[in-house]
């Protein structure tokens, strides 16, 4: 299991969302670092990973023990922009 850190802006981010999506993105983060299972695909043109949970998007970088989450917002046209 990796471990699961957030950064200011994702915990911010994190807390701000209402509660079933809090849950949702929580759950689908935990079995990521359990299983390594969920839908993540790596960044194109920059590091990094997403994964989609219904319309939130979550970008992370990861090594072999933890999980970095750098952002987590709505799907919009400057989701991806770091």
């Amino acid at each position: 299991m990796k471990t699961i850190i957030f950064t200011a802006r994702a915990a911010k981010e994190f807390d701000a969302l209402p509660a079933k999506a809090r849950r949702e993105v929580g759950s689908s983060l935990n079995d990521y670092a359990v299983t390594g299972r969920g839908d993540v695909k790596a960044l194109k043109g920059q590091g990094g990973f997403r994964m989609r949970v219904g319309s939130y998007r979550i970008l992370f970088d990861e090594d072999q023990v933890t999980i970095l989450a750098i952002t987590i917002t709505r799907r919009s046209t400057t989701t991806y922009r770091r």
